[in-house]
């Protein structure tokens, strides 16, 4: 009885009045693009989700201002990658995580015999977004953590994640297709580190970074050489800058590879460790995915796939040759 005239009091009440905190959007900050982007498509009018990492910001590198720390002190969730990619924003995030619901999206959402291991500090290779379907896998996570906190939208918050899980998967199908038409003499990979692991194990593509799996380690003139010699042997006809790495080790390696007398080629900008600029297809994950394939392909001699229809709306939406 008394939930019955606790509804019947209520419902005398001004719209205004009936206003809870729990019925405004979830207040959510995520450390980097990646996670942030997914995020907001699962949680929809739900949640409004801030990235503390913008368009050419390495995690890798990446210290917490006072503004960040702000930031973090206002959210109700919040979101990092793991497996140190935020390295030196670990510790913040630690102390965050006795006040604030903290998650690990990656270590929370992928099984362990998925993880490529490394032969350094970090034990894993924390960039599992280039494999599609591993990050997919983190959207049920986030849909749970986020309709517990707003069970009121439960049901939407599982329709967003349908949604957006199907066409993850598609585009997923697309990169392996359009990867698979280059010459397989020609599918080598070559960038400024080591971001590109599970990009190669996913889409059959060899792999080569200069700088290893954290950009805070150097690069010397061996590892110039080396690339350079690789480059030289496989006859590769292009190799990648990054959005987040300064261009000189690249800009090295091509010149080294000329003093061999073989000519090699910037294939374009990939984005390995952050998005590109909020607004434009490029900020956001599948944008993101999307133009890294478009590169690599065009500039290794392959040709794109047609977008399935499953990514027609999202194609359309950000005007993209269908």
């Amino acid at each position: 009885m008394a939930t019955k005239y606790a509804v019947i009091l209520l419902g005398t009440l001004p719209l205004s009045a009936l206003a809870t905190a729990d019925e405004t959007p979830l207040n959510v900050v995520a450390t980097i693009g990646m996670i942030a982007d997914v995020a907001q498509e699962v949680g929809g009018e739900c949640v409004n989700v801030e990235a503390m990492m913008g368009p050419g910001v390495d995690p890798h590198l990446y210290q917490a201002s006072a503004s960040d720390v702000a930031l973090l002190r206002g959210a109700e969730h919040i979101l990092y990658s793991g497996y140190s990619l935020e390295g030196q924003l670990g510790s913040v995030l630690e102390n965050f995580s006795a006040r604030t619901p903290t998650l690990a999206v990656a270590p929370a959402s992928i099984d362990p015999t998925s993880l490529i291991t490394a032969q350094d500090v970090y034990g894993v290779d924390p960039h599992l977004w280039m494999d599609v379907s591993l990050w997919a896998q983190t959207l049920p996570t986030l849909s749970d953590a986020f309709s517990e906190a707003r069970p009121e939208c439960a049901t939407t918050i599982e329709t967003n994640t349908e949604r957006y899980q199907a066409q993850l998967l598609a585009l997923h199908e697309w990169v392996k297709e359009s990867i698979a038409s280059i010459p397989e003499e020609q599918r080598i990979l070559v960038t400024a580190h080591d971001a590109f692991s599970y990009f190669g194990r996913a889409y059959d593509i060899e792999v080569e970074g200069i700088q290893g799996i954290s950009t805070e380690t150097e690069t010397g003139i061996a590892d110039i050489r080396s690339m350079a010699d690789s480059v030289v042997a496989n006859n590769v006809p292009a190799v990648f800058i990054e959005s987040t790495i300064n261009p000189r080790t690249i800009q090295a390696v091509i010149d080294a590879a000329r003093q061999r007398g073989h000519e090699v080629t910037i294939g374009g900008q990939l984005y390995s460790d952050a998005m590109g600029d909020e607004g434009t297809v490029d900020g956001t994950y599948m944008g993101m995915i999307y133009r890294n394939t478009q590169h690599i392909v065009e500039a290794l001699g392959g040709s794109l796939a047609p977008l399935p229809k499953a990514l027609d709306d999202w194609a359309s939406e950000w005007q993209l040759a269908q």
